[in-house]
């Protein structure tokens, strides 16, 4: 499966943004979709993930009530929208497919390329 993601930006603090990841390929609700962020010298960190037709989903501590991860099989697409940005959100985003919904970044199989959040203060 091949993941595309999309809708990073500079916003200000306190602001929202909405990433999406598309997917093509392979029949997308056969996996967990998750997405996960590195920030500059800082290793790669999961954000959030969801089952494959969305009934669980699973959050880091740091973004639970701010950030939520939703999909639409349909659409072959996974969102994750953030509200109440905070400048210790900037990073790179990357969305990834795998089995098991899991935090372990090592358990997903297909990456997409990373959309840039930069949240001023």
């Amino acid at each position: 499966v091949q993941l595309q993601a999309s809708g990073g930006g500079l916003v200000q603090a306190g602001e929202s943004l909405r990433l999406s990841c598309a997917a093509s390929g392979r029949t997308f609700s056969g996996y967990v979709m998750g997405w996960f962020r590195q920030a500059p010298g800082k290793e790669r960190e999961f954000v959030a993930a969801i089952s494959r037709y969305g009934g669980n989903t699973n959050y880091t501590d740091s973004v639970k009530g701010r950030f939520t991860i939703s999909r639409d099989n349909a659409k072959k697409t996974v969102y994750l929208q953030m509200n109440s940005l905070k400048p210790e959100d900037t990073a790179v985003y990357y969305c990834a497919a795998g089995p098991y919904l899991v935090a372990d970044l090592t358990r997903y199989q297909y990456w997409g390329q990373g959309t840039l959040v930069t949240v001023s203060s």
